[in-house]
């Protein structure tokens, strides 16, 4: 939906080393194609799962926005697996067991096959799926609680903590079986069980500069460790990369500014990290850009390095 993007095919697979190896996707038979992509995950099966949420210009109120309600699931290859949600069916709101709302992340359970939805632009909630077989389990909203999707007061770290998640923009499950999302909106992170049994919640607080504390975070991973120590958070008002203690959620190292070179960011919007521990970060909106950074020893600025 981006100036430029019209000709890009909306899946691409690159090799190590950047080059593009193969790419897909768009309308076919069986499934229906939305207008916005947002999110793409590969499952422990190297299934491709991707999201359909938003749509440029972002109007919550316009059908060419709210339509993009789907999630749907893919081989390697492009073959089309199953498909959750219905492209223009995008408002039955946060108790629909059967309907999405502008999605934008997912996340499955190599365990139990379940796929975790963010079903954040428009909903406030997280949903699951069975994976195999498209049929609903079950949902919750901030503190494992029943979503509302109610007005939302404007967001302010004076006040007490927001009941509701607004814009639940990531889904992740840890090894040990918890489960975090990114409540953009409300500045923080909230931990459950797999039930949504509330854990723990914590906001964002990097250092930003001039005395001033904050973050939003827009994606999570876990560093390669086998207890996952840390969590990696894309920050992408701040234009940054935080590094927090999973245990503490607090803020520990934080790398990158605002800007374009190499280890700079512009709407840093997702993160990942491969099986050998290279973070890549892919910049949205004015960015429109995967940078690849290689973990190296010493300190945060030192552990990744852009390639």
């Amino acid at each position: 939906s981006q100036s430029g993007a019209a000709e890009t095919p909306p899946v691409i697979a690159f090799d190590t080393e950047g080059v593009v190896a193969h790419s897909w996707g768009g309308p076919g038979e069986g499934y229906e194609w939305g207008t916005q992509t947002h999110g793409i995950y590969v499952d422990h099966e190297d299934n491709v799962w991707v999201g359909f949420g938003g749509g440029l210009p972002y109007d919550p109120t316009a059908r060419a926005t709210t339509d993009n309600a789907l999630v749907l699931k893919f081989t390697p290859d492009g073959e089309f697996l199953l498909q959750i949600g219905d492209f223009g069916v995008g408002t039955e709101g946060s108790d629909s067991t059967m309907f999405l709302g502008q999605p934008t992340d997912v996340w499955v359970d190599a365990g139990t096959s379940e796929v975790y939805i963010a079903d954040g632009y428009t909903n406030r909630r997280v949903i699951v799926f069975d994976g195999l077989t498209g049929e609903y389990v079950r949902h919750w909203g901030g503190y494992g609680n029943a979503p509302d999707d109610g007005p939302v007061p404007r967001f302010t770290r004076d006040a007490a903590p927001p009941s509701q998640f607004n814009t639940p923009h990531c889904v992740n499950g840890a090894t040990d079986g918890l489960v975090y999302v990114c409540d953009r909106g409300n500045q923080r992170i909230q931990v459950f069980q797999k039930d949504g049994t509330f854990v723990d919640e914590a906001f964002i607080e990097a250092d930003l500069g001039e005395g001033q504390l904050g973050g939003t975070p827009w994606d999570i991973a876990f560093s390669p460790d086998p207890a996952q120590r840390q969590l990696l958070v894309v920050d992408g008002g701040g234009h940054a990369v935080h590094v927090l203690g999973r245990d503490s959620l607090e803020v520990t190292e934080s790398f990158g500014r605002r800007g374009r070179w190499a280890g700079q960011f512009e709407s840093p919007h997702n993160l990942a990290l491969d099986s050998r521990g290279n973070l890549f970060v892919g910049e949205t909106l004015d960015g429109r850009r995967i940078q690849k950074f290689a973990p190296q020893s010493g300190s945060l600025n030192a552990m990744y390095s852009p390639e």
